[in-house]
């Protein structure tokens, strides 16, 4: 089981003052948020496709979509935050 469902789990028997301590000592480590998904990226004449897990993201240029994954990788928990109210 994932530390984010355990998290959860716990979270809903926690006092709401307390709540913002667990969420902190239950948080997934980056390393852990990376080994998730597998990146793949495939190149095009203009652009690039990129594939998180099961998500594909169309990046008109290869620098933005590195801007894009650089973000993700040093800051995985906030830009799937981020990537999943664009994806909705």
């Amino acid at each position: 089981m994932n530390n984010e469902l355990v998290g959860r789990a716990v979270l809903d028997r926690v006092p709401e003052p307390f709540q913002d301590n667990v969420k902190s000592a239950c948080k997934a480590s980056n390393t852990e948020i990376l080994r998730e998904y597998e990146i793949h990226i495939k190149f095009l004449n203009r652009g690039c496709i990129v594939n998180v897990g099961c998500k594909t993201i169309a990046f008109e240029s290869v620098e933005n979509a590195m801007i894009a994954i650089n973000a993700y990788v040093t800051n995985p928990h906030d830009e799937q935050e981020k990537w999943r109210q664009i994806l909705k």
